[in-house]
């Protein structure tokens, strides 16, 4: 096990998770809270997550989110194994499940089954839609952002294009733990759980919302982000002396001066013509292949210690592996160690933010399909020789054979970190981040 350091903080010690997910968008909810010091009980079938083991883009799914969590793999298809379940779920606060519509239904494991056995229970749902027309339908990532515009805003004009990442996957799984948390906060008060949704394509339509309201201000279809009337004069890529690229933003007029200073064309700060920023956008025809022949000039490193310097905005094009080198990320701890469920080491990105100047660790390894499977069983008060029977039957699955020399006697605590992953070999539903290329 990784160990935090004891400040590290914990809110959510001893709040109890048991996670039906795979893919991105269940998996990042549950690592959330699970980073947010929760026990995270993954639950996958007998055969492992099958996300584990994705190729092309997916490769890097399980790793990416799936720290933090106690892996129980179990045949919840099975008699024994639903009941195993039913005893987990008595005893959790939370339950994330991200599966087609009907699916925990169809194996006694809805919120309404749940609910009357344990009343205090938070049932987090994330689907590709909330209830509506659409609801029935399959959702990935890809899916919503054509449907909601953020692919046609992605791409140049008649090519829509999805965005580089699992957006709406991360995003969704993020709002399921901001409701889950807000479920809990109310439970407080009234001593009650309740269903909590969230989906996909309404989260995607959030992100399109400034889209929608520029239409609605001004009466215009926005364009494509790469055909866009940027708002700003200067808002653009451009391409160094030794060919590496650098993003420049001035946005006011201040940094318009300033600018100018840098490169000693005082002729340009005096040009009537560039006032202001709106002049400035009027004249970005004539202007920028002024400005990206000048900057042509210098090397990137120059352009980006200049630009520093001077607190003017401006961003290297870095491609992901480069940010494992990422000065201000290894000086700040922004990427934590984790141990893989191979035994092997990686950084991973650590949720972004910070409590009481601590960053939230990998407190856990990856676990190994069914690593934890004997120790659960053992908290929820099976003996050894039940457990034993249920690896025998193929109810249930871990690495190593527990013995049947002393029995566990009444359940332990609530432990320390849990997840709780697939719901039986039905692939899932709307939490997928696009095709696997």
């Amino acid at each position: 096990m990784q160990d935090a350091s004891p400040a590290a903080p914990m809110p959510l010690k001893g709040i109890r998770v048991v996670e039906f997910s795979h893919m991105v968008m269940g998996p990042t909810c549950g690592m959330v809270l699970g980073d947010l010091g929760a026990d995270v009980i993954k639950v996958e079938p007998v055969g492992g997550d099958a996300t584990r083991g994705l190729l092309g883009t997916g490769a890097g799914f399980f790793r990416a989110f799936n720290r933090n969590k106690r892996s129980l793999a179990v045949d919840v298809t099975r008699p024994q194994g639903r009941e195993l379940i039913l005893r987990l779920a008595a005893r959790a606060d939370v339950l994330t499940e991200n599966f087609k519509p009907g699916r925990m239904r169809r194996i006694g494991l809805d919120y309404a089954t749940l609910s009357r056995l344990n009343p205090a229970l938070v049932y987090v749902s994330l689907k590709g839609f909330l209830s509506g027309p659409y609801a029935g339908r399959t959702a990935l990532d890809e899916v919503v952002q054509m449907m909601a515009g953020l692919a046609y805003m992605t791409g140049p004009p008649g090519q829509p294009l999805r965005a580089g990442a699992s957006v709406n996957d991360i995003m969704g799984g993020v709002f399921g733990a901001l409701a889950a948390l807000a479920a809990l906060y109310e439970r407080k008060g009234t001593g009650r759980g309740q269903e909590v949704q969230g989906a996909l394509f309404e989260n995607c339509v959030l992100l399109a919302a400034q889209h929608m309201q520029q239409f609605a201000v001004t009466g215009v279809a926005p364009d494509p982000m790469p055909a866009r009337v940027s708002a700003w004069g200067i808002y653009d890529v451009f391409a160094a002396r030794d060919g590496v690229q650098i993003f420049l933003a001035v946005v006011s007029d201040s940094q318009w001066r300033i600018f100018c200073d840098v490169f000693g064309r005082h002729d340009l700060a005096e040009d009537a013509r560039l006032a202001t920023n709106n002049d400035r956008v009027l004249a970005r025809d004539w202007l920028l292949p002024l400005l990206r022949e000048m900057m042509q000039g210098f090397d990137a490193d120059y352009l980006a210690a200049a630009f520093e310097r001077h607190g003017l905005p401006f961003a290297p094009i870095v491609k992901p592996q480069a940010l494992f080198d990422d000065p201000h990320l290894l000086a700040s701890g922004g990427l934590g160690d984790l141990v893989t469920e191979h035994g092997e080491h990686t950084r991973v990105p650590l949720l972004p933010i910070a409590m009481a100047g601590q960053r939230l660790p990998a407190r856990r390894a990856l676990p190994a399909t069914g690593e934890h499977t004997t120790e659960i069983l053992r908290e929820l008060g099976y003996l050894d020789s039940q457990i034993a029977r249920l690896f025998d039957e193929g109810v249930v699955a871990g690495p190593a054979h527990p013995s049947t020399q002393r029995d566990a006697g009444e359940a332990g605590d609530k432990g320390d970190a849990g997840d709780a992953n697939e719901a039986g070999k039905e692939g899932g539903e709307g939490d997928g981040a696009g095709p696997v290329l």
